[in-house]
This record gives structure tokens, C-alpha cells and sequence, in this order.
């Protein structure tokens, strides 16, 4: 009988990072990480890696590229590319300290993706996760100004909850989410990390953390409990950014901050008149973590109603009174 070789294990168990902090994406992840990364007995890649579901279309549709000088597309395919992905994922923690005890990784993708759940549980190192779970109207608006600061969103937050509302919503769906990570890994191996009690109780989250990772809470310095990163920032006028949106919707480029494994042949521009209305609309409409969004009454209503059935039974499956804080 022929053993086929699973391509998504590693060879390399011990390269292999001990925690993932998992998401939820806008729910204090990047000061979560920036914090950790803070203690002297932890390093955390420095990206978002996105690593264990790189793959997967729904998860990053910008991680695919249409190369037109092959006509070709150019997918991160573990098929196609098995050394190369891996090289690629052990050399995200290369340059970390080799004198830490716990090396990380930060992907907000992971929470939502079943395939993430199941590719880390088979793995031949028990990795850790923490999910961090914000308020689920709180994160689906904060979702949706990502978006459009972006360049990605070209409707309202009212009509994309009509037309496109799983692009704003689905990565507020906790409990079904989190049911597949408790199917496929040890419930000892999950953290759930409230984002109110974080915000409000900086410092008893991180000594459960770090409980949790069997670290030392006592080696923080006494300023990472002020860290607060990747503030909010929305633009001035949000008619303005989505007539930006809509006219430059064909060349938007939600562009990757860190160097993918797989890339195609050539390298996109945008046109030269779409980069200068895209210098101007900065000018005249900057980004300002200042500037505030008002939603409607009726609109935070309706989402609470919506999350408040969709989330029931959360909080007996992580065994923790979560709902009751939010609603």
C-alpha cells in the first residue's frame, strides 16, 4: 500500500511555533502581540502570516495573482509548492531571539478558517491558540471601516449589511468558529480572551495568558500595560472615500505587507490618473484616528438582535459568561 505524504505537516516539528494568536480580526490582536512580544522569554514573528490557510480564497483572495504575462494564475499551493511554503513559514521566525522560550505567530485569519483548525491540529507539536472576542456589532462596524479606508468597501455600512453582509459579519460568528478548534484540538490548548476585559483589565488578562503559556508574569515591565497598537484611524468624510471607492474599485490593491512565498511575474501598477484622484483624495480626506463614526441607532439594534441568536450557546462551550457582557 502506498503512503501518501500529507504535504501539511511539517517535516520540522520544532520549527514550529509553540502559540498562535488567532483573532478575531479588530479585536486587539496587534496590541495583544505587541505586548507579548515584550516579554523577555517570548519573540513573535513580526507579520501576520496567514500561513495555515494561505491557500484558501475566502480567507485571502489577495494572496492569488492573475499573471498576465503567463496567463496564468498564481495560487500559494501546497501541492505545487511544498518546500518552498515551508521554507517560508520557518524563516518568518528565523531572526527571532534563539534565547527565548516560546516563539509566536499572529494570524486574525485562523479564528474563521476550519481548514487553519484542522491543518494545526495535525501537526506533530501542540501549538496553543488564543482567540481574542470582541463585542460582535463592535467588531463587524470596526470590520466594515477597515474596509472602506481600504479602498474595498464602495457601499454603507446599511447597504453592505443588504448586499454583502458576510464580508463585514461572518468574522463575528464565534461560536460556530470556535466549535471546530474544540473538534479538532485539546480544550486545555485554547485560550478565550474577552476584548472588554482586556481593554478594561489589562493586567489580570495578560496574567492568565501567561498562565496559560506557563511564562512568568512578573518579567513584564511595568510600561507594556499601556500599549495600546494599530489605533483606528477612519477618514474625514466617508461619502468621500466611497465615491474614491467606487471609482477606483478596479484598482484597488489590498496589498500584502510581507513578501509571499509564491509571486507572479509582473508587478501591478494602478494607472496614472487613478494614483494622482488616489494623492488628492488622501490630501483632502486623511486618515485620523480623531475623526468619529456615528452609526445608526436602528443599525446597532438590529446587529445586537441579529449576533444575540446567532451567538447562543457560546458561553457554555468555552465555559465562560461572555453574552451577558455584550448584550
Amino acid at each position: 500500500m502506498t503512503v501518501v505524504q500529507n504535504n501539511w505537516i511539517s517535516k520540522k516539528p520544532n520549527r514550529l511555533p509553540d502559540f498562535i494568536i488567532g483573532g478575531a480580526m479588530k479585536s486587539g490582536t496587534t496590541s495583544l502581540h505587541s505586548i507579548l512580544n515584550q516579554h523577555p522569554d517570548i519573540a513573535i514573528a513580526q507579520e501576520e502570516l496567514g500561513f495555515f490557510d494561505i491557500d484558501c480564497m475566502i480567507q485571502h483572495p489577495d494572496f492569488n495573482f492573475y499573471d498576465s504575462n503567463a496567463n496564468r494564475w498564481i495560487r500559494q499551493s501546497m501541492e505545487s509548492y511544498p518546500e518552498q511554503l515551508w521554507d517560508w513559514y520557518e524563516r518568518q521566525f528565523s531572526d527571532l531571539d534563539p534565547k527565548v522560550r516560546l516563539i509566536g505567530e499572529d494570524s486574525t485569519t485562523y479564528l474563521s478558517s476550519a481548514v487553519a483548525a484542522h491543518r494545526i491540529a495535525i501537526q506533530d507539536k501542540q501549538i496553543k491558540l488564543i482567540f481574542i472576542l470582541r463585542h460582535p456589532t463592535k467588531r463587524t462596524i470596526s470590520n466594515y471601516l477597515h474596509k472602506l479606508k481600504s479602498g474595498r468597501a464602495i457601499y454603507s455600512l446599511e447597504d453592505t449589511l443588504r448586499l454583502q453582509p458576510e464580508t463585514i459579519v461572518s468574522r463575528s460568528m464565534y461560536k460556530s468558529q470556535l466549535e471546530v478548534y474544540y473538534n479538532y484540538l485539546p480544550f486545555e490548548n485554547i485560550k478565550v480572551v474577552v476584548f472588554e476585559d482586556f481593554i478594561s483589565n489589562k493586567r489580570e488578562c495578560l496574567k492568565d495568558i501567561c498562565q496559560f503559556l506557563e511564562v512568568d508574569f512578573e518579567k513584564f515591565s511595568a510600561e507594556v500595560f499601556e500599549t495600546h497598537s494599530n489605533k483606528t484611524k477612519i477618514p474625514r468624510s466617508l461619502k468621500l472615500q466611497l465615491m474614491r471607492n467606487r471609482l477606483l474599485i478596479r484598482n484597488n490593491k489590498y496589498r500584502y505587507s510581507k513578501a509571499l512565498p509564491i509571486q507572479p511575474s509582473n508587478n501591478y501598477k494602478m494607472p496614472l490618473g487613478h494614483r494622482f484622484i488616489d494623492k488628492v483624495h488622501k490630501w483632502i480626506n486623511p486618515l485620523n484616528e480623531n475623526n468619529r463614526y456615528a452609526v445608526k441607532p436602528s443599525t446597532l439594534n438590529f446587529l445586537d438582535e441579529y449576533f444575540k441568536n446567532e451567538l447562543d450557546g457560546l458561553d457554555d462551550l468555552v465555559r465562560m459568561d461572555i453574552l451577558k457582557k455584550w448584550f
